[in-house]
């Protein structure tokens, strides 16, 4: 049993990478908005043709008006329009985003054809440039007062340990 539900959550983790991985080309995402939207219009028109109205709630008098069709249309259209630019920008920002490499936050791995790989090896690998290793000034500065308090903590310990406890008696030849 237990076997089962752990293949069932490397199944659907390797789902969820699988859809994650895959980019979908704003052609496909605005062709399927577009059909959408020719598919209202296309109903629209169809229920003014086939006076769909009287079909549904009876024979009440109605004339039709293919003005009003259009207006409709027209209406559609505009918003399709919105949409569709809204939905190109989207995607767009998606992709540009989608296109940063992964950084693990606590020991710098970059996510690299997925592995995680140090940024050196990276750097290496993607751009054919060797590194060397520094310390930036502020860094050094950092490390420098860090230094300084320890030694000062260690010269503190010392400086207690070397004295009696208070209330202690001491000998005095």
């Amino acid at each position: 049993m237990r076997q089962t539900a752990r293949r069932d959550a490397i199944g659907t983790l390797y789902a969820i990478w699988c859809l994650v991985q895959k980019q979908v080309p704003i052609s496909t995402v605005l062709r399927v908005q577009s059909l959408g939207f020719l598919a209202i219009i296309v109903f629209s028109w169809f229920g003014e043709f086939v006076d769909l109205r009287s079909l549904i709630f009876g024979n009440h008098p109605y004339i039709s008006d293919f003005r009003e069709s259009a207006l409709e249309m027209l209406l559609v259209l505009a918003v399709w329009f919105l949409v569709v630019g809204a939905t190109r920008r989207v995607i767009q920002r998606v992709h540009y985003l989608e296109g940063f490499p992964r950084v693990c936050a606590w020991c710098h791995h970059i996510n690299f054809k997925s592995r995680w790989v140090r940024l050196e090896e990276f750097l290496q690998r993607e751009f054919d440039t060797p590194t060397t290793h520094g310390i930036c000034p502020t860094c050094a500065q950092k490390q420098k007062a860090a230094i300084k308090a320890a030694r000062k903590t260690a010269i503190d310990r010392r400086s207690r340990a070397d004295q009696p406890a208070p209330g202690a008696a001491t000998s005095q030849p």
